[in-house]
């Protein structure tokens, strides 16, 4: 079988980070929990989620947080732009922020998880699947 040659390019607002990942996407979900709203400060978030040996930084390195048991986020040093998630519940999967992606409109999110965290004022109308933790459940 043939590798692909897939990859896509992002990086923090500042240009201090920059990231390439290689292959095609896992998945792609908004994810609406408390916890990544915060990180973000946004009402919800875009991840897609890749191979943690698929992503390479390419210029300056982030830093990191363990933001609560088991889970670190990676962000620009610098800008402080959220890049990554990774967690124990996923070893060799790394979630990246597809906001930070060079063409983010590359990835198409499948479905909304945590939507059992979701704020009352969002109204989603784009007929994706909605799930209240994640999409496996876990």
């Amino acid at each position: 079988m043939a590798e692909s040659t897939e990859h896509r390019e992002g990086g923090c607002l500042c240009g201090s980070v920059r990231y390439r990942v290689d292959g095609a996407p896992k998945w792609a979900a908004h994810c609406h929990c408390t916890s990544c709203r915060r990180a973000t400060g946004a009402p919800f978030v875009t991840y897609a989620g890749f191979a943690t040996a698929a992503l390479a930084f390419t210029a300056g390195q982030p830093a990191a947080h363990a933001s609560s048991p088991g889970v670190t986020r990676r962000f620009c040093p610098h800008c402080g732009t959220p890049l990554t998630y990774e967690s124990a519940r996923w070893p060799d999967e790394v979630h990246i922020l597809v906001g930070t992606l060079d063409d983010p409109e590359s990835v198409t999110p499948q479905g909304h998880v945590y939507t059992s965290e979701q704020l009352a004022w969002v109204h989603l109308d784009d007929d994706l699947p909605t799930f209240g933790t994640t999409a496996g459940g876990a």
